[in-house]
């Protein structure tokens, strides 16, 4: 993985609910292998579940090379859990003599120099470590719902947590896509949860008043200042509401109205029967007409495309979809394949459902997205790294020529191996197979790239590393027959 980056080979997680499960979800996904623990006979239908949301989402988020898949396996006790387990991540209900009892069964067989991170909510790590034998490595790792698509974890030390538990937290989060951040002091529901308190607390009062319902209150935030939040947060949103003047003039100009009682957040209305049955009533009317997994769906597909939006302009949290991503990149080393002198395998992956047409079949611009993740694959295999694009070199695609030859069905498992054709001085000459199963071909791609400088955008040689290793590959391929279809369009006499 990237610098300051460690994925741990085992973790266990305690707790198989929304949040377990998530962390279950997110963990697997990035190659960690799970024990979970929950008493709870269902967990293991409702973590499924969970899995299936998740890698609906995941299909849908990123086409970069995930690790091998992390095994799941169930647990029948909190010992035999968290055995030899890296990472343990305790996710069991908001009750401190719960989670201080789990601790104290969790040290009797945990590796000393495990991590314990709580999933809490609100509860100050140094409450949670009271009773511990050894406090230093608990630590509060705060995520959020859900787990696998959402990079935010809150990190909080008590009293007696070391900074070398913090420093090797930080370091698997960035692992598995997060964004990790660290609170310098310890404060009850931490940073985020407090502002949604806040935000919950004046909605209440807004319904118990008759000012709003469930559904209008809703529609303030996802049409409104909440899509400003979701890709700036609040002070750069403020900062720019101030225009040219910036903050000082903002806060100048709307400041007093902090003195008027536009909100009650010092007071909450009571919970009474019938104030639960209005706003019980009015949710269900408003989302009820879909099950929690259909509304999951909708949920991480707007998440994703959001994401993905904030990636295009380098922002927010699509800034860290693409690190995670380059990561994931980056990681593929040059000997992959021990014997290169075979066609390399340069992707695997399942067809999403999102990929197919009105037919059932995989839609022909997928044909393209395939070779193309397999040529950036290559790219890293030779050493064309995000340092070495950053630094100012790559290889742009000037000429590809695709040939369709069987259809593919969503989920079916495809991957594509390549052939190097060529590859001296500027020019590298690819050419993909795309398979389904062991021998079913679905396409070819062959494809004509130039190595580019990108500060003049006009073509270059390569750098002398990646020249050395492109001509390894160059050299073990020399034997492997002419594919088939080769050279037939792509401009090659």
């Amino acid at each position: 993985m990237a610098n300051g980056t460690h994925r741990p080979a085992l973790a266990a997680v305690i707790g198989g609910g929304v949040i377990g499960g998530g962390w279950v979800a997110r963990l697997i996904q990035n190659g960690v292998d799970v024990r979970v623990f929950d008493p709870d006979p269902e967990v293991p239908r409702k973590i499924t579940a969970i899995i299936d949301n998740a890698d609906h989402a995941l299909a849908r988020l990123t086409i970069a090379p995930p690790p091998a898949r992390g095994r799941l396996d169930f647990a029948g006790t909190i010992a035999e859990a968290v055995a030899d387990g890296e990472l343990i991540i305790e996710a069991v209900p908001e009750r401190l003599e719960m989670k201080q009892a789990v601790y104290a069964e969790i040290e009797l067989v945990a590796a000393n120099d495990a991590i314990i991170s709580s999933s809490t909510s609100g509860i100050m790590p140094s409450d949670l470590q009271a009773k511990m034998g050894w406090p230093d490595r608990l630590m509060v790792g705060h995520p959020f719902n859900p787990v696998y698509l959402l990079p935010l974890v809150e990190m909080v030390g008590g009293k007696k947590t070391s900074h070398e538990t913090i420093r090797r937290a930080d370091e698997i989060y960035r692992a598995i896509g997060m964004h990790p951040l660290h609170l310098r002091k310890e404060i009850e529901a931490f940073v985020a949860d407090r502002f949604l308190e806040a935000v919950w607390r004046e909605a209440l009062w807004l319904v118990k008043d008759g000012i709003a319902t469930t559904a209008e209150i809703d529609d303030s935030i996802r049409y409104g200042f909440g899509l400003r939040w979701a890709q700036m947060g609040l002070f750069e949103t403020y900062r720019v509401a101030g225009g040219e003047a910036g903050m000082a003039h903002f806060i100048k100009q709307f400041g007093p109205c902090l003195k008027w009682p536009w909100t009650k957040l010092m007071d909450v209305p009571e919970l009474t029967d019938e104030l639960v049955e209005t706003i019980s009533s009015q949710s269900d009317a408003q989302s009820g007409s879909r099950s929690i997994r259909e509304l999951e769906r909708i949920r991480d597909d707007n998440l994703v495309a959001i994401m993905q939006a904030l990636k295009a302009n380098d922002w927010g949290a699509g800034k860290t979809l693409a690190n995670w991503e380059a990561a994931l990149y980056d990681a593929i080393p040059a000997a992959a394949q021990t014997d290169i002198t075979m066609p390399l395998e340069t992707l695997r992956r399942r067809v999403p459902a999102e990929w197919t047409d009105y037919n059932g079949h995989m839609n022909e611009a997928r044909y393209l997205d395939c070779f193309s993740h397999a040529t950036d694959v290559f790219m890293r295999m030779c050493g064309v790294d995000a340092a070495y694009v950053a630094a100012g070199g790559s290889y742009f695609t000037v000429e590809t020529h695709i040939r369709h030859l069987d259809e593919v069905r969503a989920n079916a498992e495809v991957h594509v191996t390549t052939q190097v054709l060529a590859g001296a001085g500027k020019k590298l000459h690819l050419f993909h197979h795309l398979y389904e199963g062991d021998n079913r071909l679905l396409a070819t791609g062959e494809h004509m790239l130039l190595h580019v400088d990108m500060s003049s955008r006009a073509s270059s040689l390569p750098g002398e590393s990646v020249a050395s290793a492109l001509a390894d590959f160059v050299d073990a391929h020399a034997g492997l027959p002419i594919p088939d279809g080769a050279g037939r369009a792509i401009g090659v006499k």
